[in-house]
C-alpha cells in the first residue's frame, strides 16, 4: 500500500449541493457511474448548448466560449426519473467545471444510454475532447434465449484539453496476447496494452473483494482507469461513490480522492472499507456548502 502520503474524503450528501462547493479544475480525473436508466418509457425533446465555432455567435458559456442552442428530439426512452437527463446534465457541467486541464472524465453507462450521453458530451466538452467508448465485457448471469444476452456496459472517456491530457500507457496491467503465436516471446512476456474493449468479471459473489453493495464495480476496471489517467499524487473524484471502489483503488496507488453519495447504506460500506486509511473525513454535503 502507498497510502501514507495521500488523503481521502468522504462527503454524506446530495452531489447537486456539494459539487458547487468544490473548486474550479481540481481533479485529475472523474469517474461517475450513475444510476441505470431502466424504467419506464418517455418521450420528450431537449434543448443543449453546443460549441459555436465563430466566437460571439450565440450565448456566451465557460471562459467567454461562444455556444448556440440545438433542439434535440430524444423520441422514446427507457427512464427511470421523472427527467434523467435534467437530472444527469447539470452534473456533468459541475464535472466539467472542476476538471483539471490535463484531466479525464470516464462516464459508466447502461447501454441503453450510452448514445445520448455522447450527444451530451459532445455538446459540453467539444467533440474534439472525445477519447474513447469503452465496452467492458463480462460473462454473468442470466442469459436470454430470445436475442443476444446483453453483457456489457459502456464507458465514455472525455479530456479537458484534448493538447495536454494525462495517458500513461506504460503504468497500465498489461493483459495476455489472445494469439501468442503471432507474437516474439518477448511480447508473450510482457503482454499486450488493452484495447477499448475490456474483459473483467463482475465482482464475485463469494469474492474477498465484495462488499454486498448492489452496484459495486470490480477494482480491476477502476485501477486501469486511475493508472491511465492519473499520475501519483493527483486527485480523484467520484461523486456517485457507492461501495468506494473508486477510493479503495485510489488510495491503494497512491492518488488523493474525494468520494461523494447521499445513500447512508453507501456512506456505511465505504466507512468499513476504507477507514482504515489515515484522512478520511465524512461531513454532510450541506454543511461543506455553507
Amino acid at each position: 500500500m502507498t497510502t501514507d502520503a495521500v488523503s481521502g474524503q468522504v462527503i454524506f450528501g446530495d452531489n447537486a449541493v456539494a459539487l458547487p462547493s468544490l473548486d474550479d479544475e481540481s481533479f485529475t480525473l472523474i469517474y461517475i457511474d450513475p444510476p441505470f436508466n431502466t424504467g419506464r418509457e418517455q418521450v420528450r425533446g431537449i434543448t443543449t448548448a453546443a460549441r459555436s465555432a465563430e466566437d460571439g455567435v450565440g450565448s456566451i458559456g465557460f471562459k467567454g466560449q461562444s455556444y448556440e442552442r440545438i433542439r434535440h428530439s430524444l423520441m422514446r426512452y427507457d427512464d427511470r426519473f421523472d427527467d434523467y437527463w435534467a437530472f444527469l446534465e447539470p452534473r456533468l457541467v459541475q464535472a466539467w467545471r472542476v476538471l483539471a486541464d490535463n484531466g479525464t472524465l470516464y462516464l459508466h453507462l447502461d447501454y441503453r444510454e450510452a448514445h445520448y450521453a455522447k450527444v451530451l458530451l459532445d455538446a459540453l466538452f467539444g467533440r474534439e475532447c472525445f477519447l474513447n467508448e469503452i465496452i467492458w465485457a463480462y460473462d454473468y448471469g442470466g442469459k436470454s434465449k430470445t436475442r443476444w444476452p446483453a453483457k456489457h456496459d459502456t464507458i465514455l472517456v472525455y479530456v479537458k484539453n484534448p493538447r495536454t491530457y494525462i495517458f500513461n500507457s506504460d503504468a497500465v496491467d498489461r493483459e495476455p496476447y489472445m494469439a501468442p503465436g503471432l507474437v516474439t516471446a518477448d511480447k508473450i512476456e510482457r503482454g499486450k496494452l488493452p484495447t477499448d474493449v475490456w474483459w473483467h468479471t463482475i465482482v464475485s459473489p463469494t469474492g474477498k473483494e465484495k462488499t454486498g453493495y448492489p452496484t459495486q464495480k470490480p477494482e480491476g476496471v477502476l485501477r486501469r482507469i486511475i493508472q491511465a489517467s492519473t499520475n501519483p499524487g493527483d486527485t480523484v473524484l467520484d461523486f456517485f461513490a457507492g461501495s468506494g471502489t473508486t477510493g479503495a483503488v485510489a488510495l491503494a496507488l497512491g492518488r488523493n480522492v474525494v468520494l461523494i453519495d447521499e445513500n447512508p447504506e453507501a456512506i456505511a460500506v465505504m466507512r468499513k472499507r476504507l477507514g482504515v486509511f489515515v484522512g478520511i473525513t465524512y461531513r454532510d454535503a450541506d454543511e461543506r456548502a455553507s
